[in-house]
């Protein structure tokens, strides 16, 4: 059964820039690796899924929810987690970590605090003067804390120190050992090798020299 499907998605910005009859399906329970070049469409695609663009041509699903028009239904239950994610600096860790437990109406914070263990993380200081690496941490624990079924991870472990590469990948194994569906865009081989089910590569095409 297929979890996410993306049918013939076209963003055209010009200048042979964007994604273009972009096609690919990911089953249940299954890691899924979307590789391919900075400026290839990746992140494109992600913003797609979680509803965030309007495509010119096709459509994308996660379940049996239009990735478009019910964007809101998606993301209360999605593990999200953007390339760059944008903090409320002047937030703690912790702080940041309640914020988002409390829009997802979270009740129990059991997982929370397991990531937050494992990942050797202490949450107590402000944001702004984390390392990268710390701010990362808080993007996966908030990514994974609620427990989904399915989650969308840009570039995972950007930040991250080859300990804590090796707990994330040990993390998804986990998690892929529960039946979650997960597609995790990477530039990492290794870690891709190490998780990854199947794998899609997207790159630039010239359409131009493709007319010809």
């Amino acid at each position: 059964m297929s979890v996410i499907t993306v049918s013939n998605l076209t963003k055209d910005y010009g200048k042979n820039r964007g994604i273009f009859d972009l096609s690919f399906e990911i089953h249940k329970g299954e890691v899924f690796g979307y590789l391919g070049p900075n400026g290839a469409g990746k992140t494109t695609t992600i913003r797609h899924l979680l509803g965030f663009l309007n495509a010119d041509k096709g459509e994308c699903h996660i379940g049996q929810l239009n990735c478009r028009t019910d964007a809101e239904q998606i993301q209360r239950d999605l593990g999200y987690l953007p390339g760059e994610i944008a903090f409320f600096d002047d937030m703690s860790g912790i702080g940041y970590l309640k914020f988002i437990a409390n829009m997802r109406g979270m009740k129990n914070f059991e997982k929370m605090n397991e990531l937050i263990s494992y990942f050797e993380l202490d949450p107590s200081g402000r944001i702004k003067k984390m390392s990268k690496g710390m701010k990362q941490k808080i993007g996966i624990v908030s990514a994974f804390m609620h427990d989904p079924s399915t989650l969308i991870l840009d570039e995972p472990t950007s930040g991250l120190d080859p300990l804590m590469q090796n707990k994330f990948i040990e993390l998804i194994l986990n998690e892929k050992s529960k039946g979650k569906t997960i597609l995790m865009s990477s530039h990492s081989f290794e870690e891709v090798e190490r998780t990854c089910d199947r794998i899609g590569i997207i790159k630039k095409v010239d359409l131009s020299q493709s007319k010809r």
